[in-house]
């Protein structure tokens, strides 16, 4: 995490907020089903496919596709156009996020999300290194692993601080998904449109860090 910097945990601990805030709002749009949280899913398939309920595995496993499409189509862009340039992989879920609540408000919140799925699975491409996923951003069981693991490595001399950072990703997950939820209660499926807002701030933040880096290195 250290090469990241504190831009790039804050840029993390917010997107993973933004996406426990999309993920509760969809968890309770869809009836128990995730729009970021591929493991719950994957189980729900399962569950689906053991107990004779075609119409539960056929939901988990269209949103497991979507999902993996959404990772493609990040990866892509962050390929495409390096992965330093992070406000490209912002902007691309900004806009499936923003399609996702407008055909929410068209009274079309099933079809609204599969572009919100598909942007859960974008969003995992903002750190991508290499064409391997730097941080896990919708997903949580492997930032608990590592803090555990750092704090094991703290507890027997080592760095003793970097489990924070960690810890931070999942703090931000857990509220996101408290904030989505009184959203949810308040607005219905349009709460997606702050979702949407917030990308699109991150998006252009971004964007205007890396401009000026590139300016500090010489580049246009």
């Amino acid at each position: 995490m250290k090469h990241y910097g504190k831009r790039g945990v804050l840029l993390g601990a917010s997107l993973s907020a933004l996406a426990g805030y999309v993920d509760a709002i969809g968890f309770m749009t869809l009836g128990g089903f995730f729009v970021s949280f591929m493991s719950g899913n994957s189980t729900r398939l399962g569950v689906g496919l053991a107990s004779g309920d075609p119409a539960q595995a056929g939901m988990a496993l269209m949103l497991i596709g979507l999902f993996v499409a959404g990772v493609v189509l990040g990866g892509t862009v962050a390929r495409r156009f390096g992965e330093e340039r992070r406000s490209l992989v912002l902007a691309t879920e900004t806009l499936l996020l923003i399609s996702g609540a407008a055909l929410c408000g068209l009274g079309r919140p099933h079809v609204g999300m599969v572009f919100v799925v598909m942007a859960m699975g974008v969003e995992n491409a903002v750190f991508q290194r290499e064409g391997d996923v730097g941080l896990g951003l919708t997903y949580m069981t492997g930032t608990l692993v590592r803090m555990g693991q750092r704090i094991a490595t703290a507890l027997h001399g080592g760095a003793r601080w970097d489990w924070l950072p960690f810890l931070l990703l999942w703090l931000g997950l857990a509220t996101g998904g408290a904030l989505g939820a009184l959203a949810f209660l308040k607005a219905g499926v349009m709460a997606l449109w702050g979702a949407a807002a917030v990308t699109g701030l991150l998006t252009v933040l971004t964007a205007v860090a890396e401009r000026a880096a590139r300016r500090a290195d010489g580049r246009s």
